[in-house]
């Protein structure tokens, strides 16, 4: 991985910048929800946040189509880490809403999880890698097709605000010797800030492999829905609790900000 030079940082301090951050935007009307009472559609809210109930009973009415509260934009998650040993917070998108998602669903995964990173103040034009097992495009491998099909989106326009490449596989899209070792040359490998995974079961043993064996931290956030959902886990710490808080508090301020702007 890319590797902080010692001293440089304490572990976990992304998160601490991100809480600081947030702290200093105004106050977000956030409503938690259990059981499903829907106050968003009353605009009494701009966070929805899972209450005492199980996440898919929260999702059903979510993405209920009469009564949720969908847009034109497939829903998502993304898990923003705060991995001790690399330089940038990393996103993981999509380990918990879309298990199978094609390829028109994998350009709004990665279209909401750019837009976060843009809005919630993590910087503009985020470094994103589609993983795959390898990093050449083989029809044996159908994700490393649909990783050549979504970066070609991106050249014509239909994703935006970000730098994509893929396939990568994991190593060479965090780690930069990895990435020279195997040829790669791209602004992109070696520094992902951004990991698209082919499905949900590979994001989910990525994140938990991340969480138990370099001991990061892993905020979540669903996208795409009319506000942005806190989805915390009953196993999070209390400092991925408030990160979860935090990003949603920024992307709503931001979203708040150009809702002001465009009305003036």
């Amino acid at each position: 991985m890319s590797a902080q030079p010692a001293g440089e940082t304490r572990p976990h301090s992304k998160y601490d910048r991100l809480i600081a951050a947030a702290k200093a935007v105004p106050t977000v009307t956030t409503i938690v929800v259990h059981p499903c009472d829907e106050l968003i559609h009353q605009a009494k809210g701009e966070v929805l946040m899972k209450g005492s109930l199980h996440t898919d009973e929260l999702m059903r009415s979510v993405t209920a189509k009469a009564t949720g509260l969908r847009t034109d934009r497939r829903i998502s998650h993304v898990f923003v880490m705060d991995v001790p040993t690399y330089t940038d917070t990393v996103f993981i998108t999509d380990a918990a809403i879309n298990i199978f998602p094609d390829l028109d669903g994998k350009r709004d995964i990665i279209q909401n999880a750019i837009d976060l990173f843009n809005q919630a103040g993590f910087g503009t034009v985020p470094r994103v890698a589609i993983l795959s097992a390898v990093e050449t495009v083989t029809s044996k491998i159908p994700s490393t097709i649909e990783a050549a099909a979504l970066c070609k989106m991106a050249d014509r326009g239909q994703i935006t605000g970000g730098l994509l490449d893929g396939p990568l596989a994991f190593d060479n899209a965090i780690d930069v010797e990895a990435a020279r070792i195997k040829g790669i040359k791209s602004e992109v490998a070696g520094h992902a800030q951004i990991l698209v995974v082919p499905d949900l079961e590979a994001g989910n043993m990525l994140a938990k492999n991340l969480a138990y064996f370099a001991k990061a931290d892993g905020a979540g956030v669903v996208l795409g829905a009319r506000v942005p959902i806190v989805l915390t886990s009953r196993a999070d710490s209390p400092r991925a609790r408030m990160a979860s808080c935090a990003v949603a508090a920024l992307q709503a301020d931001a979203r708040r900000r150009r809702a002001v702007n465009a009305a003036a």
